[in-house]
C-alpha cells in the first residue's frame, strides 16, 4: 500500500492529479479510515480559507489618509 503524503491529498482535493492517480488514491480512501480523516481535514481548511474576509489593518489605513491629507496641503 502506498503511503500518501498530504500534499497528495491537496492535489487529488484540486484535482491536479493524473487519472490513475486518483483511482488510486480514491480507492486507498474507501480501505483506510485514516487517509479519509487526513482529507476531512484539508477539505474543512479548504472551506474556511474559502470563507476569510481581507481587510487591512487600520494602522495602515490611518498611515494612508495621513499621507494623503500632507500631499494635499503641500499641493494647495
Amino acid at each position: 500500500m502506498y503511503n500518501y503524503t498530504p500534499e497528495d491529498l491537496l492535489q487529488y482535493l484540486y484535482n491536479e492529479k493524473d487519472h490513475a492517480t486518483m483511482k488510486a488514491i480514491e480507492e486507498a480512501l474507501q480501505k483506510d479510515w485514516t487517509l479519509r480523516e487526513k482529507l476531512g481535514v484539508l477539505k474543512a481548511s479548504q472551506q474556511r480559507l474559502n470563507t476569510i474576509v481581507e481587510a487591512p489593518r487600520t494602522e495602515a489605513v490611518l498611515n494612508i489618509l495621513k499621507y494623503a491629507a500632507a500631499s494635499r496641503k503641500v499641493a494647495s
